[in-house]
């Protein structure tokens, strides 16, 4: 590993085999071993040689959409007959959409809907999908690679953030300074960068404190590793739907007005 790499890559590396071919472009599939059972890993990287100027780092653009879908599907229809689905991680760290003129006309939305379908079929096929935050999960970015998994885990450690937009743009936006932004977060928790803010939500499955993000230890690694290997296990025993979210004692507390939303939306549905 060099200090060169994202984090995305870094972890890649340390949780998978050793990559079999020269790997380029802004996404990364490889193979790893979760308790035994080999698992597909996914991870967007930054690409310098990108041929759009603003999808040079590790975001996800047009590119990095349809070769998410891509790579995803490809798992999919080969385990389309096994009896046991292949666990698939998406390894975020993903510091937003790459968004522009040029990209809007292409369709980037397209794009990054590929890979939300791709992700959500993998899942309703069957197949374990397990996010896991090791860095920025920005914006669309995040929508596209990584919440659709079944489980959420994320790692509480500087540079990492669950939010629709860094915190310099919110600032602006809310016409705030970063500090009363901050401030703010402490009391209303959707507008907080902290992990552990985002924990409360009830939308993680495990938040783990104690593992340096960027220079890993062996121990830190295990103990990722476990993490990952319990949440396949705990996916495969629940429903394939994302109904979990709203199911844990910090939902319930913080999310009661979504979910009475949800239940009067249902009653007037089934009218």
């Amino acid at each position: 590993m060099t200090d060169t790499l994202s984090r995305g890559e870094r972890w890649l590396d340390v949780l998978t085999a050793s990559a079999t071919q020269t790997e380029s472009g802004p996404i990364r599939a490889r193979d790893g071993r979760l308790d035994g059972e080999r698992a597909r890993f996914f991870a967007v990287v930054p690409d310098p040689q990108n041929r759009f100027p603003r999808a040079t780092d590790n975001v996800v653009g047009l590119e990095q959409g349809w070769l998410l879908a891509r790579a995803v599907r490809e798992v999919v229809d080969a385990d389309r007959d096994a009896g046991v689905k292949r666990p698939i991680v998406a390894v975020v760290d993903v510091k937003s959409q790459a968004y522009g003129r040029r990209e809007e006309l292409l369709g980037i939305h397209l794009a990054c809907a590929a890979a939300v379908d791709a992700y959500a079929s993998a899942r309703l096929a069957g197949h374990p999908v397990i996010a896991l935050i090791v860095g920025p999960a920005m914006s669309g970015a995040y929508l596209a690679h990584g919440y659709q998994a079944n489980r959420i885990i994320a790692l509480d450690a500087p540079g990492t953030a669950v939010h629709a937009m860094g915190k310099d743009a919110a600032a602006r936006v809310t016409r705030r300074s970063v500090e009363s932004l901050d401030a703010l977060g402490d009391t209303v928790l959707p507008m907080s960068y902290k992990m552990s803010a985002y924990a409360k939500l009830g939308l993680l499955h495990e938040l783990i404190e104690g593992v340096d993000a960027d220079a890993p230890s062996s121990v830190g690694i295990e103990r990722v590793q476990a993490s990952l290997a319990a949440a396949v296990k705990d996916a495969r025993r629940g429903p394939r739907d994302l109904s979990n979210r709203l199911a844990s004692a910090d939902a319930k507390r913080a999310r009661a007005a979504s979910i009475a939303v949800r239940e009067r939306m249902r009653e007037q549905w089934n009218a």
